[in-house]
């Protein structure tokens, strides 16, 4: 089944909002890109998209139906997103400046591609914008090459979106190499993205 360009065009736009939109990803790669860089945060940036597209084609192969039908799982997904949360939120806590030297930084490293594959499926953002996509623009009987279209542009729409939060947070590290100022920020971040998931929760 094809879709008229004016869809097209409407689903893109609501990937580019959705993506590039404050949230919980977001929040984390601000702070990744202030305490480690843009080049030390790329798996965390590649991570998110591929995490999300296997969300995308799995919601869209009729995974979203599970959860209607069995909705204790998807609150049990919430208690394990808001716990990993709390985790991620103490690891920018701890972060310190990028260095060669592990030891300085407290022990903290960036997020990795498979942790942040996996916070997707427990993010409550990332649901709404997945439920959303579907429900708003693709019909029910959308075959497999029409919706792994479709989470494909979504896709290569998200990763330049998040990227900007990344860079914007590389930019702003070179205004804290003053250890204060650094740990102020990162509180500052860790609060924020607990807000942010518990905001997020409220939108599903």
């Amino acid at each position: 089944m094809d879709l008229h360009l004016e869809l097209w065009v409407s689903m893109a736009v609501f990937a580019f909002v959705t993506s590039v939109t404050p949230g919980p990803n977001n929040m984390m790669l601000l702070a990744s890109g202030v305490n480690f860089g843009v080049r030390a945060t790329l798996p965390h940036l590649l991570g998110i998209s591929c995490g999300h597209f296997i969300m995308l084609m799995a919601v869209g192969m009729g995974l979203g139906e599970l959860f209607i039908r069995v909705p204790v799982i998807y609150q049990v997904m919430q208690v394990l997103g808001m716990a990993y949360m709390l985790y991620l939120a103490w690891g920018i806590v701890r972060s310190g400046p990028p260095s060669e030297d592990e030891a300085t930084n407290e022990g903290a490293t960036p997020l990795g591609f498979w942790g942040a594959a996996a916070f997707q499926w427990v993010n409550p953002k990332a649901w709404v914008m997945t439920l959303g996509f579907f429900s708003n623009y693709l019909p029910q009987d959308a075959g497999l090459v029409l919706i792994a279209a479709a989470s494909l542009v979504f896709s290569l729409i998200n990763l330049p979106s998040i990227a900007v939060w990344a860079v914007m947070g590389a930019r702003m590290g070179h205004y804290l190499q003053v250890d204060l100022y650094r740990r102020i920020f990162n509180w500052t971040m860790a609060v924020l993205l607990v807000a942010s998931m518990a905001a997020s929760l409220f939108m599903r």
